[in-house]
């Protein structure tokens, strides 16, 4: 495919090249995700990801005029 299809604009209400999706791959793995993983592994899931951002260092943005 010559022309780059920027997906977040130009397929807003549809994809406009189905069979040149980058996204599909991954649509399908989180689709087989949903379908095989309970509601209460997605919550423990959730929940480790919750607590490791509670417990990471803060993270300090310096702008660039003061480096």
């Amino acid at each position: 495919m010559t022309n780059q299809i920027n997906c977040k604009v130009d397929c807003v209400n549809g994809c406009l090249a189905p069979e040149h999706c980058v996204s599909k791959d991954e649509r399908e793995k989180i689709s087989k995700f949903i379908s095989e993983t309970s509601l209460d592994k997605m919550i423990e899931i959730a929940e480790i990801a919750r607590l490791k951002k509670l417990n990471a260092p803060p993270k300090w943005i310096i702008p660039d005029e003061y480096k």
